[in-house]
């Protein structure tokens, strides 16, 4: 039977890559941090957008009161500049818990949620 030492088992632990549940990868950019690439990517996108005038302005992970104890968080709401706002959720998998929430979401709060594949 092998033994580590936990400086061992640290080194390790750094070395091996370690797969997330819908493969996606942590990013993080300007201090914030992504549950994918897809989504810190979707982030700069609306930086530029934001700089080039052609959005208000965009908030990042909003939380919405569902009900008493059920809280949805949206990837991002976006105001654009006719005054319309958009709820953004950056999707590489649809979990049966998101379903269930986004239905919940569109008719309490009767927006819909802008999924990006």
């Amino acid at each position: 039977m092998e033994h580590w030492s936990v400086e061992d088992y640290k080194e390790y632990n750094n070395k091996s890559t370690k797969k997330t549940k819908y493969r996606a990868n942590k990013t993080s950019i300007d201090g914030h941090t992504f549950d994918s690439k897809k989504e810190a990517e979707y982030y700069c996108d609306l930086k530029m957008r934001l700089q080039a005038h052609d959005i208000k302005g965009f908030c990042l992970q909003p939380i919405f009161m569902l009900a008493p104890g059920l809280k949805y968080k949206a990837d991002f709401v976006v105001f654009h500049n006719n005054n319309t706002t958009e709820v953004i959720d950056v999707k590489g998998y649809k979990t049966k818990e998101y379903i269930a929430k986004k239905k919940v979401f569109e008719e309490k709060y009767d927006l819909k949620i802008t999924e990006i594949n």
